[in-house]
């Protein structure tokens, strides 16, 4: 891998796999192009392009659908931990880190950490938050350091509005997370047909398929079973917003079926082929929806690197993603890549094809 940059533009040969990847750390502009004549890459093998950390598992809000049971009682990962991972990163050419949690902007170190991950190591982090402990050296570090700030979504709101007014005046790129399910997508159309004051200054809103995980676990709210699915998505694509819209990759199967999209913009699950999660324990795994899948890859035994490219559960989400069982009878699967290979019931394909809910 041969990198090039300037102050702000990165460029990246991937010479045995025969593609650049380009990223603007100020604009967040990024792009994976393959070289003339070979296909496109289905995984880095030098090793992921994003990181998501999970720097602690504390929050005081604990809310009844947090997917990560984050509580008072969650713990923070240490800094030295931290500098050493983010030192690894650097090494293997991570462009970026989204620190997650729990509510990671209450990390005690967490000024901190974003300092050391721009400055010393040259990669732009982002984080999301529910809200609470946006102080004034918070917002300073999160100006001066960050790519983007997104603010979750979740009723009544206040906590949300709040964050989104206090981010604007420090004039930091935000995002709404919005989590889509059975019950919530009535609401996301609400916004999206009578736009609220409160959304007209971000930079996008960013909606994420209901996952059936942490503590409330409700196969209720599978988005797939809402009767609105159709709908939204005629919202989405016949509407014109004064903020971007995106998806988290979990929503593939629904774009590529029900979006006038080119291709080229699609990203089907990364997870293990281009990002990776960490947890506060510094445990690795492909993604973080699989904490309660699996026991992750300890990191105090084995280097970031070597469970990328050698780990068992690594290697498997891969092969899981190349021979899903839809492969060979869907016009669609070299976008979609059959949907998320580890939780079925969230892909929007089979309402698609049958018509009716599931």
């Amino acid at each position: 891998m041969v990198a090039t940059s300037n102050y702000e533009i990165i460029v990246k040969r991937h010479r045995k796999q025969h593609y650049f990847t380009y990223f603007n750390r100020k604009s967040g502009f990024f792009a994976r192009v393959e070289e003339k004549g070979y296909p496109e890459a289905f995984w880095s093998k030098d090793g992921p392009e994003l990181l998501d950390i999970s720097i602690t598992n504390w929050c005081d809000k604990e809310c009844s659908i947090c997917y990560r049971n984050s509580s008072k009682k969650g713990e923070h990962i240490d800094l030295h931990d931290y500098e050493f991972l983010i030192e690894q990163a650097e090494e293997i050419g991570v462009l970026q880190v989204a620190l997650g949690g729990g509510n990671p902007n209450q990390h005690p170190d967490f000024v901190k950490i974003l300092e050391i991950t721009r400055e010393k190591y040259g990669i732009v982090p982002s984080y999301t938050t529910n809200g609470k402990g946006l102080t004034k050296k918070v917002l300073e570090a999160s100006g001066k350091y960050c790519g983007a700030v997104a603010v979750s979504a979740y009723a009544p709101y206040d906590e949300m509005k709040t964050a989104l007014e206090t981010l604007n005046k420090f004039h930091i790129k935000t995002n709404v997370h919005f989590v889509l399910s059975s019950e919530s997508i009535e609401t996301a159309m609400k916004w999206l047909k009578n736009l609220p004051r409160f959304l007209k200054d971000i930079n996008a809103v960013i909606f994420l398929n209901y996952k059936p995980v942490g503590k409330y676990k409700n196969r209720n709210l599978l988005l797939s079973r809402s009767q609105a699915l159709e709908s939204f998505f005629s919202l989405i694509s016949n509407e014109k917003f004064p903020f971007k819209i995106g998806f988290d990759s979990c929503c593939i199967s629904g774009l590529v079926t029900h979006l006038n999209v080119n291709p080229s913009f699609y990203e089907a699950c990364e997870a293990g082929r281009f990002s990776a999660f960490i947890s506060e324990e510094m445990k690795m795994y492909p993604c973080s929806f699989m904490i309660e899948l699996a026991e992750g890859i300890d990191l105090g035994s084995y280097k970031i690197i070597d469970i990328w490219q050698k780990g068992e559960m690594f290697n498997q989400i891969r092969e899981n993603l190349k021979k899903n069982d839809c492969s060979s009878n869907c016009h669609y699967f070299s976008n979609c890549l059959g949907g998320c290979p580890s939780f079925k019931e969230i892909n929007l394909c089979n309402i698609i094809r049958s018509g009716v809910n599931s």
